[in-house]
């Protein structure tokens, strides 16, 4: 017996298959599918706790979202965070961060789990496989209390993928690139008895499991499914990997699993176009500008990048300049990812505010006067207040809004056990972790912390570890 789905998107098949027992090539402790961030580190803790485990990757070298992003992890509690003169942040601290950027809309156990678990998963990450964290404490991203973000020396998602990868690599843990999974297996009390994979060369081969994580991320690369659950942007450019084709969403469904917070995502509201690359939000929080094609600032953009996606798209030709000056160019070039889109020659010098209007295409005299707004004292109509104005030269960057990363899917309990949808009990074996699960976004665009996405994958994998770890000795034991 089988259930069948895809997506009229072009995702390729998923089925989800029962018997009471598979024929398989191998069979091994636990089985990853995705090599992302979230997919590396749950192999690495597992790895730690003496498990063995095999990562299915459906590209020919892995890179997911997380190679696209700008690689920060929020954290409480780090040695990392601690070595900086950070010691009055914590769990709890974190956790009221993210509700209170979700409006309380996010999964609260979810949030307490992540909160306390992340900080333990970094500190293992550096300590037992060399993971150099820096903590970003030059300036606070939108809705951070405290300064906790940390990242690799070289500030990139490029860079926490390459050092996740070489640990791996370094702890022998095998890696299984150009898989395709495209059949889960399960008994009919539905644990998980392996998956099915297809080979570069069509050949398919069946792995059995004591333990299956999804690692496989979200939906965003799935025209049809975002078209469903998040319409207001459709039409929007899709800044994340091609590879969020909602798999763990088309097998949960399958399988009669229950789904959560669908209408929450990740936008971006400084995807530099026509370049195509993330600008930095820490010039916006520092004292830039979005101005729209008719010269005027149209939010306040302290409020964070995600649901700045929403306001950017909204204004006319669907598009926006990141203004700023020589100050805020240094801090810009701090990050590999804006030094990129400036030899891309994203990067646009005016000497005037006159040349600016030039640049934007709008009334000189319009932009005057947002431009002086931007000195005086008192609150903007929106509620911003500006240290200081803007002075020439002036420094511009086109961007529109994109959608990044969703961050609902697949319900799981704080073991990151995947939830049925008909009583919520926990499937035996199955987990879901990061893009794969739903998140601690909420249901909306304007519920996302900056660095939501990277805590669900990386806190969700050291849950989901300790869970699988547990799961193959119970078995072992009986």
């Amino acid at each position: 017996m089988s259930a069948k789905t895809g997506s009229p998107g072009g995702a390729p098949l998923r089925q989800v298959r029962r018997a009471a027992r598979i024929e398989a090539e191998a069979h091994i402790d636990v089985v990853i599918v995705g090599a992302g961030a979230c997919g590396l580190t749950t192999a690495l803790m597992l790895a730690d706790a003496g498990i063995d485990c095999v990562l299915l990757e459906r590209d020919a070298q892995p890179s997911g979202s997380t190679a696209l992003s700008s690689g920060f992890i929020p954290a409480p509690g780090t040695r990392t965070q601690r070595d900086h003169g950070v010691t009055d942040d914590s769990p709890a601290r974190f956790a009221a961060d993210i509700q209170a950027k979700a409006h309380g809309r996010a999964a609260p156990a979810l949030v307490r789990a992540y909160a306390e678990a992340i900080g333990p998963a970094l500190d293992a990450l550096a300590q037992r496989h060399g993971m150099d964290w820096v903590l970003l404490d030059g300036f606070l991203y939108p809705g951070h209390s405290r300064h906790r973000m940390h990242a690799m020396a070289q500030k990139t998602g490029a860079a926490l993928m390459a050092g996740l990868q070489a640990a791996v690599e370094a702890a022998g843990i095998p890696v299984l690139t150009q898989a395709v999974v495209q059949t889960l297996w399960f008994d009919h009390d539905d644990r998980a008895l392996g998956v099915a994979y297809r080979r570069p060369d069509g050949v398919t081969a069946t792995l059995g499991c004591g333990a299956l994580v999804l690692a496989c991320n979200g939906f965003g690369g799935n025209p049809a499914m975002v078209r469903t659950w998040l319409p207001e942007m459709a039409e929007a450019t899709f800044g994340g990997h091609v590879g969020n084709d909602g798999s763990a969403i088309l097998w949960g469904e399958a399988l009669g699993a229950r789904l959560r917070d669908l209408g929450g995502y990740q936008g971006h509201g400084s995807w530099v176009t026509p370049q195509g690359a993330l600008m930095s939000w820490a010039v916006m929080m520092e004292g830039g500008v979005q101005i729209n094609a008719e010269g005027r600032r149209f939010h306040d953009e302290t409020l964070g990048y995600s649901e700045a996606a929403v306001r950017v798209l909204a204004q006319p030709g669907g598009v926006a300049w990141n203004v700023f000056d020589t100050p805020l160019l240094a801090l810009a070039r701090s990050f590999p990812d804006f030094c990129d889109a400036e030899a891309a020659g994203a990067l646009r010098r005016c000497e005037t505010a006159q040349a600016l209007a030039a640049c934007i295409g709008c009334d000189p005299a319009t932009l005057q006067a947002t431009l002086e707004g931007l000195r005086s004292t008192a609150a903007q109509p929106d509620g911003r207040r500006f240290p200081r104005g803007l002075d020439a030269p002036y420094f511009a960057v086109k961007v529109t809004g994109a959608l990044f990363h969703t961050q609902g899917g697949l319900d799981v309990g704080t073991d990151m056990r995947v939830l049925r949808a008909v009583d919520g009990a926990a499937l035996p074996n199955l987990l879901a972790a990061g893009g794969a699960a739903g998140g601690v976004s909420g249901d909306a665009v304007w519920g996302y912390l900056s660095g939501n996405g990277l805590l669900s994958a990386v806190a969700g994998a050291y849950l989901a570890a300790a869970t699988a770890a547990a799961l193959v000795r119970q078995k072992d034991m009986t």
